[in-house]
């Protein structure tokens, strides 16, 4: 991995491959609250899967590539671990996010060895127009800007790394820090959320767990696939939110 299209190829045979296969992540971990002057609360179980495929982006150049994917989670009780219908009775509304596409150039990923394995790091800041403005959504949204904090990890073996195969086994972390969900219906109340999870990529779709796979298939079937073609712009919690509730 002395080039940074040798750091894309490793990247991309550790996140997905690069035979353009269907690779499922799959994770599970909790939600955090925090707002001033009053204790950090696990509000939340979280778990989900991204399923995705690696295509050539011949337009961006011989090295890039795009990574065409969905991904559903689901908010779950932070005891029992069952899928939530709803929370301080307001009805909760799990992640459905299609498309989760990414593009991908030659630029360099950060990457930290640490002995027979190598770490692959994603720490992206964004912050961007809310699609929930506050004046509109007084009562759902934090803001008229979305600031959050997403930082992935993603870990494979150097020896799996250095042969022929063209995705290798990887496990990963991904932690999130944002403002409220805007089901949770606390406007501009101070405080936010954190999302610590850890998963692994899967054999295939059915070693995803079978209540994951049950939930998928009773209410959007089409996320057991990766999707077939490009297309944009990309959905979220906040642009999915916003198709269920039109702003009045």
């Amino acid at each position: 991995m002395t080039t940074s299209a040798e750091l894309l190829r490793s990247f991309a045979r550790t996140r997905a491959s690069l035979d353009g296969a269907e690779v499922t992540y799959w994770w599970s971990g909790d939600v955090y609250s925090w707002a001033p002057e009053e204790p950090y609360l696990r509000v939340f179980g979280f778990e989900g899967i991204n399923v995705a495929r690696l295509v050539q982006d011949p337009e961006a150049g011989p090295d890039a590539c795009r990574l065409l994917s969905r991904e559903a989670a689901f908010y779950l009780d932070p005891v029992t671990r069952e899928i939530l219908e709803t929370w301080q009775d307001l009805p909760v509304v799990h992640v459905w996010n299609d498309p989760a596409n990414q593009k991908w150039g030659t630029y360099p990923v950060p990457v930290t060895e640490l002995g027979g394995q190598v770490c692959f790091s994603l720490e992206i800041p964004l912050a961007y127009p809310s699609p929930l403005p506050a004046d509109r959504y007084p009562v759902h949204s934090a803001g008229d800007t979305y600031k959050a904090l997403e930082l992935f990890q993603f870990f494979a073996d150097r020896a799996d790394l250095a042969g022929p195969a063209a995705g290798v086994p990887a496990t990963m972390s991904w932690t999130r820090m944002s403002p409220w969900l805007p089901w949770m219906a606390r406007g501009r109340r101070p405080g936010g959320l954190t999302f610590h999870c850890r998963g692994h990529k899967l054999g295939s779709y059915a070693e995803v767990p079978e209540r994951i796979r049950a939930h998928i298939a009773g209410h959007h079937p089409e996320f057991a696939r990766a999707p077939e073609e490009w297309s944009e712009p990309n959905e979220t919690s906040w642009t999915y939110f916003r198709k269920l509730v039109p702003p009045k």
